[in-house]
């Protein structure tokens, strides 16, 4: 995961501010500014190229959400486990990080950076699954799963944007219905989408 410097971090918050609220992927300069707090060379020492900005935020994002979901799997041998406290860390930070869950929600389904962020790990989760008999799909579903995995987390994150539920409702509904589509009991479902989920870990620096 690259490392950004203050100022870059600053910017980047700010244009995740500003694609998520207006649904666009471009700022202007002076808008950049404004919202980061900054001054406008700032922006220009510190974003190589306006026009890839976009492009550059969702990596940012990805790959920083990536790295704490993994950290928070240490020790997580369970697939199902895993799957199911994945969906539900990106419903709570949606609450807890509205401009960055409206961020995921806008643009996932268009961004390829962003739709990796859904669908590596969990692809790999859902095969290693898959292949100890934990879940019961057709191999061939595999990427059809996936992509209702993304779909399903998005909504929730979607419906607690939207005030129709709290994170812990939609999240644990989200995980507990995509395991209980993929073969885990109901009973077992049930529990992983409602155990104890820790904080996001931080794994800046």
């Amino acid at each position: 995961m690259k490392t950004l410097l203050p100022n870059q971090i600053r910017i980047h918050e700010a244009a995740v501010r500003l694609f998520a609220q207006r649904g666009t992927t471009q700022a202007s300069v002076s808008e950049l500014a404004q919202a980061a707090g900054v001054a406008r060379g700032t922006i220009y020492n510190n974003v190589a190229n306006r026009d890839s900005l976009f492009e550059e935020v969702a990596v940012a994002v990805a790959d920083e959400m990536h790295a704490r979901v993994d950290a928070s799997f240490r020790n997580l041998e369970d697939p199902a486990h895993r799957l199911a406290r994945g969906i539900r860390l990106f419903v709570r930070r949606a609450h807890d990080e509205p401009d960055w869950g409206r961020f995921i929600v806008r643009f996932a389904v268009t961004t390829a950076s962003l739709s990796a962020m859904l669908s590596g790990q969990p692809a790999r989760d859902l095969k290693a699954g898959l292949e100890g008999g934990r879940y019961r799909f057709r191999e061939e579903q595999l990427t059809s799963v996936v992509a209702a995995v993304a779909a399903a987390t998005i909504s929730a994150m979607s419906l607690v944007l939207d005030g129709e539920k709290t994170w812990r409702e939609a999240g644990s509904d989200a995980a507990e219905f995509t395991l209980r589509a993929i073969g885990v009991p109901i009973d077992d479902a049930r529990a992983l989408a409602s155990a104890e989920l820790p904080p996001l870990p931080d794994t800046a620096g």
